[in-house]
């Protein structure tokens, strides 16, 4: 069955959780799809985990819609939502709905994410206006890294809690369907779960919220460039393909690798004739 907006708009009626993954290419799309995940995040994130920044603060609108694009392509019936990066909507509303509408019509995004809370708020107001959903992502937000002087969890104080509070309440009014919440309290997250109407999806932000997320290469240990304390890995693909490519480079330079049943045969009277003919 095919997963929109009102999946998750549902779920929060219901009680069911959601689960999201991050993707950024074609197979892996596909694979998720597979396995039944509500929804795919084409997060900013693949600046790390794809084309090797040490933040997300480098990636571009074209980056986002490239690899939107063969996201959606390998997961047709999952909703997917695309990150604005850094720059696409903090000028100026206008800018933000023009490049909104750029991850949808070219990139082929069901949805959309932006980091923020009250600041944002007429931002997304002005998106969801014209028909474009919005999920909204507060708490820690990795292109405001800068700022924070590193990956550090927040709402911890008493004002940076309330702030957050009134960052939850603001995107809600604004239209957002979703937030996510990330490295907030477990017990802050619960809080402002139970006080939405809008599904939240925790990352680093407990079990009591309405939905998860992770990167896709952090829960597989694929990514090893640092671990979160919030990630789990549920296999360690990491370890198994570099097993695969130690195996293939240790067959190829023994030269068992390609053996007979890897290649192709020709009729050996051509072969005859060929090099009599070159002899």
């Amino acid at each position: 069955m095919k997963k929109t907006v009102n999946t998750f708009i549902e779920a929060k009626k219901t009680g069911e959780k959601m689960t999201m993954l991050t993707a950024y290419d074609y197979s892996t799309a596909r694979l998720i799809e597979e396995a039944g995940v509500d929804s795919i995040l084409v997060g900013d994130s693949l600046g790390n985990v794809m084309l090797g920044y040490e933040d997300t603060v480098s990636v571009t609108m074209e980056d986002m819609i490239h690899h939107c694009k063969a996201v959606k392509r390998g997961a047709p019936n999952t909703l997917v939502v695309c990150d604005m990066p850094f720059m696409s909507y903090q000028t100026r509303v206008y800018d933000a709905v023009v490049n909104a509408g750029r991850l949808m019509k070219e990139g082929r995004a069901n949805a959309v994410k932006l980091e923020g809370g009250e600041a944002v708020a007429p931002t997304i107001k002005a998106i969801v206006d014209i028909g474009i959903p919005v999920c909204a992502h507060i708490g820690l937000t990795p292109q405001s890294i800068n700022m924070f002087g590193g990956y550090k969890v927040q709402g911890k104080s008493l004002e940076a809690a309330k702030q957050l509070i009134r960052d939850a309440e603001a995107v809600q009014e604004a239209g957002a369907f979703a937030v996510v919440l990330e490295c907030v309290p477990s017990e802050l997250a619960a809080f402002i779960t139970k006080r939405l109407n809008i599904t939240t999806i925790g990352i680093g932000a407990g079990a009591e919220c309405d939905g998860q997320v992770l990167v896709y290469a952090d829960m597989l240990a694929m990514f090893s460039d640092y671990r979160p304390k919030f990630v789990k890995n549920f296999a360690n693909v990491g370890d198994e393909m570099r097993k695969g490519f130690k195996g293939y480079v240790d067959e190829v330079k023994n030269s068992s690798y390609p053996a007979a049943e890897h290649g192709y045969t020709i009729d050996s009277e051509i072969m005859e004739e060929i090099k009599k003919s070159e002899s």
